[in-house]
């Protein structure tokens, strides 16, 4: 019997409103009240209602707990993910995943923990002044995060992720086992629907029940319109409730507070201060948004693969991340995704019979995907979060020829480690590719690809920036503690901080920057 961890709180007495249930408006009080209850909030949520301060969690998705989880695609995508996983750029060219319930992305992410990579610290000290945030400052806190979530190394590879290692290994590349943030797993490999056993130590299992049982609320389904901004200082929200399918209700929710911590994410944060009209004498707001764009590439293998069983992630390669420097060309980390039906549909090219083909294949099909590290050079600027004309949030991102030249250099990469795996065939994902038998035909192939928007595959599960922490007031919008520099009584504690992308996947580093920001806002609070 699996214990559900939500259920009995609430029976317990948690304090939770669910705006599909309100019936009238409402007007609540707290000390701090964080928008958003994903990496960012659900660790200040607990640090700060620990603290002895009041806390009010509010979040625009529905509260659910495993017993939710039924390891459905069609279920998962619209009940847990931002426009039911459908998400895009402004052009439609990259499509992003984002969590849209408690625990945010970490209720959905496929549980890879890495620490910031010292050669992102130091490009953030020498280039954005973030003079406090080095490896030695940062190292408790990533360790106070690894206890607090159990992350270790993974050391129980499925065949999907075994083929990248095995491809690394016959060409001589680099590569490591992936920590996560399980306990008892069942390695079953559903880890983007949600957990069904609780093994996935996601905020909607650690923190947000750390932070109720201190006796903090949660408000689900209920969307933040604007900050509430007056002389110069922050000191609540308006808030409106949603019902079971997301759709805005006449029902309002206002919330007063002493302080606010805004943690709705790279996209969702930018756009709740643009809502709002916060002051931005640089116009910084939303720009420098960073998506660790990813290409994919599809391999044939005559054995099964089994691609959807066992941990998703539990081997990468940084072979190429840093060639010739942070800010040499544009590098790329190479993983492995889990391989579901509705995913893979969604993403592999072409369309008919062969598309047909594809889907038959999928038991023998092996995926690698390269993130783009981006971000770093003067060539690589990211995208702009701005708002539609429903108040709705949209990332407009560019792709510069400077990132192009990266994703074709990582369609090689790629082709070359899945031959070295021992690929029958291999199949770049572009709108002009074909199964190609060989390394040397992949090469030939891959070298006359137009890289153009909607014609090579992209997807984004890490998005980065559009609030950016630094030294220069000029430069971002944020101190290092993560305080907002135009208006008091603000902070923002989430991935948006970011000055570039990290180059590693983000959700440690979230961890680790926002225990230290949300215990240094903890100690000012309480005096």
């Amino acid at each position: 019997m699996i214990k559900d961890i939500i259920a009995e709180g609430l029976a317990a007495g948690w304090r939770h409103i669910d705006g599909a249930g309100l019936q009238k408006d409402q007007h609540l009080q707290c000390d701090v009240l964080i928008i958003g209850s994903g990496a960012g909030g659900g660790i200040s949520a607990q640090v700060l209602a620990q603290a002895g301060l009041t806390v009010i969690v509010v979040d625009e998705g529905p509260l659910k707990s495993s017993q939710d989880f039924k390891m459905q695609e069609r279920q998962a995508y619209p009940d847990l993910y931002q426009e039911s996983a459908a998400r895009k750029t402004k052009d439609k060219a990259i499509g992003i995943f984002q969590g849209r319930c408690v625990g945010g992305s970490t209720t959905v992410n496929w549980t890879t923990s890495l620490r910031t990579p010292d050669l992102t610290l130091q490009h953030w000290q020498q280039r954005w002044g973030c003079k406090q945030l080095s490896s030695d400052a940062l190292r408790p806190y990533f360790e106070q995060a690894e206890q607090l979530l159990g992350i270790e190394p993974w050391l129980s590879t499925n065949a999907n992720n075994g083929l990248l290692a095995k491809g690394c290994h016959a060409l001589g590349w680099s590569y490591q086992p992936v920590p996560r943030n399980v306990r008892q797993c069942w390695d079953l490999g559903y880890c983007g629907m949600g957990c069904p056993t609780n093994a996935k130590q996601s905020m909607l299992v650690t923190t947000i029940p750390a932070a109720l049982n201190a006796g903090a609320r949660l408000l689900s389904r209920c969307r933040v319109e604007t900050l509430d901004i007056s002389k110069q200082a922050v000191h609540g929200a308006s808030l409106q409730a949603l019902d079971q399918q997301q759709r805005p209700r006449k029902v309002k929710v206002k919330v007063q507070a002493r302080h606010v911590v805004l943690a709705a994410g790279a996209i969702g944060s930018p756009a709740v201060l643009l809502r709002s009209q916060a002051p931005d004498p640089y116009l910084l707001m939303g720009k420098r948004t960073f998506l660790h764009p990813s290409v994919m590439s599809g391999a044939l293998f005559k054995q099964e693969v089994m691609s959807h069983q066992g941990a998703p992630q539990s081997v990468y390669s940084d072979q190429f991340v840093w060639s010739d420097g942070a800010e040499g060309p544009c590098g790329y980390k190479l993983e492995v995704p889990p391989v579901h039906p509705i995913l893979l549909a969604t993403k592999t090219s072409g369309f008919g019979r062969f598309h047909s083909e594809m889907m038959q294949q999928i038991n023998h099909l092996q995926v690698t995907i390269a993130l783009l590290r981006d971000g770093f050079h003067e060539q690589s600027v990211g995208g702009e979060v701005q708002l539609r004309g429903d108040g709705s949030p949209v990332l407009d991102y560019p792709i510069s020829d400077f990132l192009w030249r990266g994703a074709r250099r990582a369609l090689l990469s790629m082709a070359e480690l899945q031959f070295a795996a021992g690929a029958s065939k291999v199949y770049p994902l572009h709108e002009q590719s074909q199964l190609v038998s060989s390394w040397s035909a992949a090469k030939q192939l891959i070298e006359q690809l137009p890289m153009q928007a909607l014609a090579t595959r992209l997807a984004s599960a890490h998005v980065m920036g559009g609030c950016p922490m630094g030294g220069d007031e000029k430069q971002s919008l944020l101190n290092e503690q993560g305080d907002f520099r135009w208006l008091t009584n603000l902070s923002v504690i989430d991935g948006s901080i970011f000055p570039t992308s990290l180059g590693a996947n983000p959700q440690l580093s979230i961890y680790a920057i926002a225990l230290r920001n949300a215990q240094l806002l903890a100690k000012r609070l309480r005096v």
